[in-house]
């Protein structure tokens, strides 16, 4: 019986369904240093019903203070945070290899790269948490969202 779970649960979280989500998310990011440690924030919150939800009717007006004001409703992310961090770490990878993104290992930063066509299905959830990151430090987005980095 829990083969089939497993194999329900890889259907639905894979690297290739959620790739396309940390893509989004670095398209519309501003480079900074130690970004990488955003992406385990990504699906988390993209994949959240409540924050989902909230992101993707977000508008110019958002901030991350706005979208994030009951820390109650927070309650559960760090489990999926570590419950999400193989699937970021194979999203990532899966990112790589088709060229999205791009590592700058002295800044621990990842990036769109340069010169390539997007042949991903972009995320406007995904695109609007990268958007309201803009302007903040790593530190302080993991200090609001009362999270630790892995």
């Amino acid at each position: 019986m829990s083969s089939i779970v497993d194999a329900l649960y890889e259907l639905k979280y894979n690297p290739f369904e959620y790739g396309p989500y940390l893509a989004s998310f670095y398209t519309h990011l501003d480079e900074s240093e130690n970004n990488l440690l955003l992406a385990q924030l990504v699906i988390p919150l993209c994949s959240h019903p409540i924050y989902s939800n909230k992101l993707f009717n977000s508008n110019k007006r958002s901030s991350v203070w706005s979208i994030f004001d009951d820390r109650t409703k927070l309650y559960d992310l760090q489990e999926r945070i570590d419950g999400f961090q193989a699937l970021t770490e194979q999203c990532i990878q899966y990112c790589l290899i088709n060229d999205w993104l791009s590592v700058n290992e002295k800044r621990l930063s990842l990036a769109q790269c340069d010169g390539v066509d997007s042949t991903f299905t972009s995320q406007k959830c995904a695109e609007k948490l990268g958007r309201l990151f803009i302007g903040h430090s790593v530190v302080e987005i993991y200090a609001l969202l009362g999270v630790k980095p892995r």
